[in-house]
């Protein structure tokens, strides 16, 4: 089929080095010599990256043979990483190279295709040689690209683009950075002549309609793309692996040394281990332990924080084979080729089925390679969910992926780039931001406010701040205003700052990786810290920077970053519920663990530990919360108090959204704040010994019609809000991130921030004292965007509503159970951590920390917790009643419970009798 499709050469260069197309190559390359958009959906390893650029490569080749190829880019390469983009252009040399010496074999005109990546870490002599002489193909990041899109030379250069490929687009879709790169697609399109070919691959998406919808426009119809789907699913060899020390629900430090010597025979076992984690702190720590056990040179870390060099300089380490093991976050998750991996292992939950299928597919990265990973919870509740994880995996489910509607913060900085670069009728760039997928239901009223905003300023007491476009409302035109060009180009993207110090490696100056801005400015000279598996001692600490030497392998500590940890996807959450009902309709304990073991394809030991702690679960609180069955748990702590916990496995989404909430009902309730933590499969709220209420109550705390805005004046008072108003200030560059020339330092970026929303918000840091009722939200557009960020992105309002919808119908079954202490499932959020808390107490002043529990419950131990001791009972019977022997204490008591009147008891001269008949009746 390739023969009839492509230029000789291509075809003898293909057949040659792959032998035949694979399924998903062989439906693509119709499609796309033809000229359709083309969507390809398959799983890594699957020629994705060579089915997109072989069409546009046999097209220069063709074009090359009548005439020598012009100095114009046709080809455009948009990768969400960098070091995606670096690798693509080294795999390219490989084919541009074989298919040069098939033409020289063939006699026909040799054609030279240049290739250039252009990312931030593009030297500046590479930027002034694509100035010079355009490159035929362009490789870059969805933030070059929105550069590029904004200078006259980028304009120039891409104005003659044909084909646009977008790789790993599941990855970007959503986000605002998806939302930012389908404007500049839309900016691309009215750039260039004629329409513009895309083409989008990706590895795992649902619905993979809507992402073809994304990929090719609003303007367009979804038949006008070919969606070339050949299934997310393939074989794989998948398994729980667990430390020879049952789970609880803190891992201790002897279970972790378990751990890392499981970990170390498994690299010892395997050729190439890529090891998966969630924080660069685990990055470093587990890299540390196991260089202990397998020797400094085999391992190493990888991970944001990294310099670039560090990353690569890792990268190829891999890929020649001098490293047995390299511990990694998000930032090898996607198709970039450090050789072949034998082993992925995935250290904890990563809480998403297609982050796990992503990161289990960088083993056996090839065509027809076998996948193989291992995964290891550090909890029992982490055990459920990799189960669950596994269960979904096998049924072939995905992620459903939601894209964020219209955000306006990303609007303003794409107007503002725009309309610096040319000038604009506001009806025609109307149309323009409709024809982007997340956009095409813009109204214009909100069109117009954004560029009022922009025309006007953001603030109206500081004057006019911050304006970059004139508005001509007379004739409808829009025009730049000076200095909004070198703002949009100097603080564009949507990916927020983070305040960290550069680590710079004395005496060479090199910076070697950052430090987070609160570990830099707690360390003191001396200190000793890792990164990058390396060991480095401070000199001093700068503003701005951590200047360093080599400590030569002494023992350091490990340093910390400061983020927010993603929530379970809803589809997870759902498998978790679904395993806990079926395990829960079993019979007994081998039937539950044998088809943990038939139809899950967990091993004995895992599912026994799994069948134990939910064995215990029920008969602690009568039955399994599931997404259908809710479990209110009350227990008393060591002070008195109580704590009330809430068995919802809907993810932390909902359940943060939900503790919220209700965390701001008893403030108003009982006039008291509480402390509160929310996780992915429950929520606690620490009360104190003054609170009494029937325990079922609480499930109708909250009302489906007004828990919106209970929840928004909940949200004001919580980290999230400071935290995102400050980044959609940035994104909407009304708070530049550079100044004169010179990067703006995160604490004035805070500083910037505050007194801007004192200035449209000040009802948000007004004082507590002078505010009667609710805070009043205005109507600004930056504020807005924040909350609707708060309750859609870092929470899920309206899963939060359909849930109390189900509660008020009776569709989910409400279970109220007071213990004498808490419940197997309760010890997860008892220990929740710093991410998890919903207010601002520190650890050390939790109220959590005056419960005392069992470290481990088995079934027998478990079913009396709900009782009470029949002798405390009778104890406590007596205490409350007066003792008959004592007269005056009877008379007393008498008196005081109002039984009798002094008078009374004086003149009945039986008063002994009546007494010793009530005390009898007791």
């Amino acid at each position: 089929m390739t023969a009839e499709l492509f230029h000789p050469a291509v075809n003898a260069w293909l057949t040659n080095t792959f032998g035949s197309a694979t399924p998903a190559q062989a439906q693509a390359w119709p499609a796309i010599k033809s000229g359709r958009d083309v969507l390809i959906a398959a799983p890594t390893g699957s020629g994705k990256t060579l089915a997109a650029f072989m069409s546009a490569l046999d097209t220069l080749v063709r074009a090359g043979q009548s005439a020598p190829l012009p100095d114009k880019t046709t080809v455009l390469y948009i990768s969400p990483l960098k070091a995606l983009s670096n690798d693509i252009q080294r795999n390219l040399e490989q084919p541009l190279e074989g298919i040069r010496d098939e033409l020289r074999k063939r006699g026909d005109t040799d054609v030279v295709i240049r290739t250039l990546v252009r990312t931030g870490d593009t030297s500046q002599a590479e930027r002034a040689l694509m100035r010079k002489l355009a490159p035929h193909i362009v490789i870059t990041t969805p933030e070059s690209f929105y550069v590029l899109l904004g200078s006259q030379s980028g304009r120039d250069m891409l104005a003659h683009v044909r084909t646009v490929i977008v790789d790993e687009i599941h990855a970007v879709v959503g986000s605002k950075r998806g939302s930012h790169l389908a404007l500049s697609l839309e900016r691309l399109q009215a750039l260039c002549a004629q329409p513009l070919q895309r083409i989008g691959l990706s590895a795992t998406q649902k619905p993979i309609e809507t992402v073809a919808k994304f990929l090719i426009g609003a303007k367009c119809k979804l038949r006008d793309c070919t969606i070339v789907d050949s299934g997310h699913t393939r074989e794989r060899d998948l398994q729980i692996a667990l430390p020879p020390s049952p789970l609880e629900a803190v891992m201790s430090n002897e279970v972790w040394e378990q751990l890392y010597d499981q970990l170390a025979t498994l690299v010892h076992a395997h050729r190439t281990t890529l090891i998966f984690v969630n924080t660069r702190r685990h990055a470093e720590r587990v890299a540390r332990h196991l260089s202990e056990r397998i020797g400094t040179e085999f391992v190493t870390a990888h991970h944001g924080s990294l310099s670039k060099e560090r990353r690569f300089d890792a990268e190829q380490r891999l890929k020649a084979g001098q490293l047995k093991a390299l511990v990694a976050t998000a930032s090898l998750e996607l198709g970039i080729d450090i050789g072949d991996v034998n082993l992925v292992c995935q250290i904890g939950s990563c809480r998403s089925i297609a982050t796990f299928l992503q990161r289990a597919g960088r083993a056996g990265h090839s065509v027809g390679g076998l996948p193989k990973a291992r995964l290891f919870p550090l909890s029992r509740d982490e055990l459920a969910e990799c189960i669950a994880l596994l269960d979904a995996v096998r049924r072939g489910e995905l992620d459903h992926l939601i894209i964020p509607e219209q955000p306006r913060d990303v609007l303003a900085q794409q107007i503002v780039a725009e309309v610096a670069a040319r000038e604009w009728n506001e009806d025609e760039l109307f149309e323009l931001v409709r024809g982007a997928y997340p956009y095409r239901n813009l109204r214009r009223a909100d069109f117009d406010e954004t560029v009022q905003l922009l025309a006007a300023g953001f603030g109206a007491k500081r004057g006019h701040l911050r304006q970059y476009i004139h508005h001509d409302a007379v004739h409808k035109q829009l025009r730049e205003r000076r200095g909004a060009r070198l703002t949009a180009l100097t603080s564009g993207g949507t990916i927020p700052d983070n305040a960290d110090y550069n680590v710079v490696l004395e005496p060479e100056g090199l910076i070697v990786g950052t430090v987070n801005e609160d570990f830099a400015v707690e360390s003191l000279a001396g200190d000793i810290f890792q990164l990058g598996n390396t060991s480095y001692r401070i000199v001093r600490v700068e503003a701005g920077r951590v200047r360093v030497q080599d400590a030569k392998g002494m023992l350091p500590s490990i340093p910390f970053w400061l983020g927010e940890a993603p929530g379970r996807s809803d589809e997870l959450s759902q498998s978790v519920s679904r395993l806990r009902h079926m395990l829960e309709t079993q019979n007994d304990s081998a039937q539950s663990v044998q088809w943990l073991r038939d139809e899950v394809g967990i091993d004995a030991i895992a599912a026994q530990q799994l069948v134990d702690y939910l064995s215990a679960a029920k008969m602690a609180l009568g039955a399994l919360p599931t997404q259908d069955r809710i479990v209110f748990e009350r227990f008393f702590d060591e002070t008195g108090g109580m704590q009330l916990v809430i068995h919802a496995p809907f993810g932390s989404r909902i359940n943060r959204a939900w503790g919220l909430a209700l965390r701001k009902r008893f403030c108003r309730k009982f006039d008291i704040e509480l402390q509160a933590a929310a996780t992915e499969d429950s929520i606690i709220i620490s009360l104190s010994t003054s609170h009494s209420f029937p325990l079922e109550e609480v499930a109708h705390y909250l009302h489906s019609r007004t828990v919106r805005d209970i929840l928004v004046q909940a949200l004001l008072d919580a980290p999230m809000f400071a935290a995102r108003w400050r980044w959609n200030t940035t994104i909407a560059l009304a708070i530049p991130r550079f100044r004169g020339g010179k990067k703006t330092p995160p604490q004035l970026q805070r500083m910037y921030a505050e007194d801007l929303l004192c200035d449209v918000f000040p009802d948000q840091i007004a004082c507590a004292e002078n505010l009667a009722g609710p805070r009043e939200i205005p109507d600004h557009p930056l504020v807005q965007q924040t909350i609707d960020d708060c309750l859609e992105e870092a929470m899920d309002i309206d899963g939060l509503i359909a849930l109390l919808k189900r509660i008020e119908t009776k569709k989910i079954e409400i279970i109220a159970r007071d213990l004498t202490e808490p419940s197997p499932l309760a010890l997860q959020v008892l220990a929740a951590r710093p991410y998890q808390y919903l207010d601002d107490a520190p650890l050390e002043e939790r109220r959590t920390q005056a419960v005392m529990s069992r470290r481990w419950l088995d079934p027998a131990s478990a079913n009396d917790l709900g009782q009470l001791d029949a002798q405390a009972i009778e104890r406590a019977r007596g205490e409350a009643f007066p003792d008959a022997s004592n007269a005056d204490e009877l008379h007393d008591a008498l008196m005081w419970c109002g039984f009798l009147t002094e008078e009374e008891i004086s003149a009945n001269q039986n008063w002994l009798r009546l007494i010793s008949e009530l005390s009898s009746d007791r």
